[in-house]
């Protein structure tokens, strides 16, 4: 399969599907001297995981990942204390799938032929024929945006050293919109959100506050530790929270991560009705990108912005827009245009219509865009389908485990796969100022 490869200095790879074994993810680039840990990791990929309520599949899925190479295996020389450290050679992070048992399989063998609308299901089964793994919708299931996730965590942590920090939130959900917010103030939000579903998350009580998981261990020991969890995880129990509390104390609703809480509450309230109805609904999702330096990109096919329309590789985006975006075709050149202005030495821009890029170069303004996540495919309404081995007509209607809306779990995937454009572009963007000629 090809097209699972992103990134030139910064390359990313990532393998595997819904219900196969699991899934991978390689990195190329990551500078040696970072001690990550499955801990830093899991955090990130508990955010976007199933599971976690009425607004999210039922599927429990762990989602623990492993650090399987990359990293040095012991202190390398006396007196060096590089053990767990990134080495240069290609990180590669292993995420099992724990949550697929037969009776969920055999649900999707019998409704197989009869791709879902919307779904990929019918386009994946005539490129790959019989051998396309539709079980759980494979490799086109949600489940691999965990491998984005697991990336995105790895470049926003190099990013951060070097001053520059993305943080991605939920816009609009059901139709249901957020005004604006300081994003200084998002940022906490966001670090609050972490921090709340870190004390309530079961799988983290149990393997990471417990010290049960460490990176310390070998691969076979995580393994175990793993599989000893498939058997208990139906009987692992969720914390209950007092959702009136952590909003008085955190100043966020612990259901869906909209910065602005009592608004959470009504987009929660909205996607719940159209649930019970039997549809499923879509929203906005927003990423900001703070501390980019100017001229950061490069023009024509490379454009920053072009590059971060590279969105729409994700599953369930259906649209991209930088800064004013789609707006900008009802306005004005004297509405749209940024204008500039000195202050204390600086050049200021009086707004960022633009999104932070002009030419398809950074201006050193925040980058901003937002990604149009559709409606969730799998609904429990009768739709109109076909058999597609037979090719006759059929209806169809959902006995799959589902979720009623995809948008709560896709703000950390939009946040990852952002993380990854930034780095690959301003590691390019480095390396090419540093061949500048001394004067």
């Amino acid at each position: 399969m090809l097209g699972c490869t992103h990134g030139t200095l910064f390359k990313t790879t990532v393998a595997g599907g819904s219900y196969q074994e699991g899934l991978s993810i390689n990195i190329q680039g990551c500078p040696p001297g970072y001690l990550f840990t499955e801990e830093e990791i899991y955090v990130e990929l508990m955010l976007r995981k199933p599971g976690q309520g009425e607004l999210t599949s039922p599927r429990r899925e762990a989602d623990v990942p492993i650090i399987y190479s990359g990293v040095n295996a012991a202190d390398t020389m006396p007196g060096f204390k590089n053990k767990g450290y990134t080495n240069g050679t290609p990180l590669v992070i292993l995420i099992p799938n724990v949550d697929r048992h037969f009776e969920h399989i055999e649900q999707y063998q019998l409704t197989n032929r009869t791709p879902r609308p919307g779904h990929a299901s019918y386009a994946s089964y005539q490129k790959y024929g019989e051998f396309d793994d539709s079980i759980g919708a494979g490799f086109f299931s949600g489940r691999y945006t965990s491998s984005i996730v697991a990336a995105g965590t790895i470049a926003k942590r190099i990013l951060k050293d070097h001053g520059i920090e993305v943080v991605s939130f939920i816009r609009e959900a059901a139709g249901i919109r957020m005004g604006d917010m300081p994003i200084g103030e998002i940022k906490k939000k966001a670090a609050a959100y972490r921090e709340v579903r870190k004390q309530y998350d079961p799988i983290y009580l149990e393997l990471f506050a417990s010290d049960k998981l460490k990176s310390g261990m070998r691969f076979f020991e995580k393994a175990a530790i793993l599989a000893d969890l498939e058997k208990r995880i139906p009987e692992i129990k969720k914390p209950v929270y007092d959702e009136e509390e952590i909003k008085a104390r955190f100043g966020i609703n612990p259901k869906l991560f909209c910065p602005d809480a009592e608004l959470a509450d009504k987009m929660h309230d909205e996607i719940v009705r159209i649930m019970k109805e039997g549809d499923s609904s879509g929203g906005l999702v927003e990423v900001v990108v703070t501390g980019v330096p100017a001229g950061m990109g490069e023009p024509v096919f490379n454009k920053l912005d072009g590059e971060l329309g590279r969105l729409m590789a994700i599953g369930t985006v259906k649209a991209v827009e930088v800064g004013c975006g789609m707006e900008a075709a009802n306005m004005t050149g004297s509405q749209c245009n940024d204008a500039m202005r000195i202050k204390d030495g600086k050049v200021v821009f009086d707004s960022n219509n633009a999104g932070g890029i002009t030419g398809g170069l950074t201006t050193g303004q925040d980058i901003v865009a937002r990604v149009a996540v559709k409606p969730t495919p799998t609904i429990a309404k009768p739709q109109h389908t076909v058999d597609k081995v037979s090719l006759e007509d059929k209806d169809l209607a959902a006995v799959t485990r589902r979720d009623p809306t995809i948008v709560a779990r896709m703000w950390p995937v939009v946040e990852a796969q952002t993380a990854l454009i930034i780095l690959d572009a301003y590691m390019q963007h480095v390396a090419y100022q540093s061949m500048k000629p001394v004067r």
